[in-house]
């Protein structure tokens, strides 16, 4: 065996369950060399170099965006694979009707054969990383072995990954087991297993973000989520973002959305200049750890150290601050290209010579960039980095908001009447699909807290977690459901989005403060249209009071979805949760 990169630290100081596993994961998948990560720039520039060298990277313009890299996917290698992702525990109802399950001895079994040899000729990587700021009690660390140098770079951007996070597994003496091998990117050989017991994942066939950095949808949701039942915490679909209002008051709001429904945006809000005073932190875009404080309140962090965005629509307009971080030190994949070698997605202006897939672009095959084209970013790019992103402690929500793409029956926003309430509406979430998942888009399907493709075991027991967390809060967040897409009989969205979406949060914030009004609307409580500050905005009185509106048949109907959906988890399903509907009924009945 050669070594590309000596160990990060002397053995003796090394976990001794690491070292052992690395050799294991060695002489099963034979590779012709091994490199320890050490995370450090020199190493992830090194390693980028290699990758444009062997035309794996394509290096950008380097004068509009320097130190930028695109990178190619294979054209069946574009999105997550839930249907080829399993959860394997010994119990199949552990794992409940909302994941596919695999027996764990029959997944081990599957896999090893698939990993035998895989890494023949490649180097194999050790990435020893924490989801979480390293000196942080909340965060939990990790260790990725793969056999691709993309993937590599990608974890070096997206974790905090290297010597301070071997440190800290050696300290803390547990860690996630990671394996991943691209393989031969065969979609008949393609599997994302996750052995929650085992604390391990693994990863065969795929290169795609969503199924190869297993530090991130793999880890730090389904692994975690089962990590934080057992320790007392919640793992979630969230963002993270602080929002400072002309009181100088600052509160932190978490948000669950499925994937491409507008967290990146809400993430990194820009303030309509029509409401000044208000500033916007971002502390993540996409995950967060909740954790019940001992001053009653719930704390966050953001386990990542970079973004891993959905391009396609991003532009000075729609996302200023995201637009602005990755025109350097980013790595786009499967977006298209201009003449000048700069990279284009639908959304900007100019016109792509080159599709996502490499060919001169065609209009008749399709988009220029792929729907779920992506970019990937340190977070400390972003111009509204929250100076807490790194902290410790996290920071204290004031409210958790679900959301999700409904053309109608969800109004623009309500609130739960209380935590238990606001777990029914999490669990009742339903949205339109969109291309960051195989399979048709457009298709209303339900999404409990942004969770059905990432919660790591039976949802019944999830929500019955999401209780008994929130009776341990003495000041629990408010819990809101948004809904942004909204639109009219022609198909035209209601509201205008974006920046806009802030007055609704005001609103939000006013509640939690005792400030602001609402009315029942039997749903839940609604702000009457003149609790939402619109000052400087072109919107009809009439759109928003129909943006406010309860379709009481509507509503009765989706009440009926939700309960044959909650009822297929049987007698797990927490009893509160079919009183709580009940009353949601009789509520909505007046």
């Amino acid at each position: 065996m050669s070594t590309a990169s000596a160990l990060p630290m002397p053995m003796s100081q090394l976990s001794r369950a690491v070292t052992e596993w690395v050799e294991s994961v060695r002489q099963l998948t034979q590779p012709a060399e091994v490199h320890w990560c050490d995370g450090t720039p020199s190493e992830r520039h090194g390693l980028i170099a290699e990758l444009v060298h062997d035309g794996q990277l394509l290096r950008l313009n380097p004068e509009q965006f320097p130190d930028c890299h695109l990178y190619r996917s294979h054209p069946d290698d574009v999105a997550r694979v839930e249907h080829l992702t399993y959860i394997c525990t010994r119990s199949q109802a552990d794992a409940g009707p909302n994941n596919n399950w695999m027996d764990p001895q029959a997944a081990h079994a599957k896999m090893r054969e698939l990993f035998r040899g895989a890494m023949r000729g490649r180097r194999l990587y050790v990435i020893p990383y924490c989801m979480g700021p390293v000196d942080s009690p909340l965060a939990r660390c990790g260790v990725e072995i793969t056999d691709s140098a993309y993937v590599a770079v990608s974890m070096l951007i997206m974790t905090h990954a290297g010597r301070a996070a071997l440190q800290r597994i050696a300290h803390d003496g547990t860690f996630v087991r990671g394996l991943h091998s691209i393989g031969e990117l065969d979609p008949d050989r393609r599997f994302i297993m996750h052995f929650p017991e085992e604390l391990s994942i693994e990863s065969f066939g795929s290169g795609y973000g969503g199924n190869a950095l297993l530090g991130k949808k793999c880890h730090a949701l389904r692994i975690a989520s089962w990590q934080a039942r057992a320790e007392g915490w919640l793992a979630e679909h969230m963002l993270i973002v602080g929002l400072r209002n002309p009181r100088r008051e600052t509160h932190y709001i978490a948000a669950a959305f499925p994937s491409a429904c507008g967290k990146t945006n809400l993430a990194m809000l820009i303030p309509p200049a029509s409401l000044p005073g208000w500033e916007v932190f971002t502390v993540g875009d996409d995950i967060a750890w909740l954790h019940p404080g001992a001053d009653g309140r719930l704390w966050a962090i953001n386990p990542e150290a970079g973004y891993f965005g959905v391009v396609p629509g991003t532009n000075r307009q729609t996302n200023r601050n995201a637009y602005e971080m990755i025109h350097r030190d980013t790595l786009f994949t499967n977006v298209a290209l201009t003449a000048d070698d700069q990279p284009w997605w639908e959304g900007l202006e100019g016109t792509p010579i080159t599709d996502w897939q490499g060919r001169p672009y065609d209009p008749a095959r399709g988009p220029a960039a792929h729907p779920n084209s992506r970019f990937t970013v340190a977070a400390e790019r972003n111009p509204a980095c929250s100076p807490h992103v790194n902290d410790p402690r996290g920071v204290p929500i004031s409210a958790i908001v679900f959301g999700g793409r409904r053309r109608e029956v969800a109004p623009l926003v309500y609130e739960a009447r209380d935590w238990r309430h606001g777990v029914l509406v999490g669990a009742s979430m339903a949205s339109e699909t969109t291309a960051a998942a195989t399979g048709e888009v457009g298709v209303v399907r339900r999404d409990p807290m942004a969770m059905r493709p990432f919660c790591g075991y039976n949802f019944a027991d999830y929500w019955r977690h999401w209780l008994e967390v929130g009776a341990r809060l003495s000041r629990p967040p408010r819990i809101f459901q948004v809904n942004w897409f909204r639109r009219d009989l022609q198909g035209r969205f209601l509201w205008p989005g974006f920046g806009e979406n802030l007055r609704v949060l005001a609103w939000m914030i006013e509640r939690c403060g005792g400030r602001a009004g609402a009315h029942d609307g039997g749903i839940g409580l609604l702000p009457r249209p003149a609790d939402i500050d619109t000052r400087g905005m072109s919107l009809e009185p009439e759109t928003l009071r129909a943006l406010l509106s309860v379709d009481a048949e509507l509503w009765r109907h989706e009440l009926d979805e939700t309960r044959t959906y909650l009822e297929q988890y049987g007698e797990r399903l927490p009893e509160q949760m079919r009183i709580d509907l009940k009353k949601s009924a009789a509520a909505l009945a007046g």
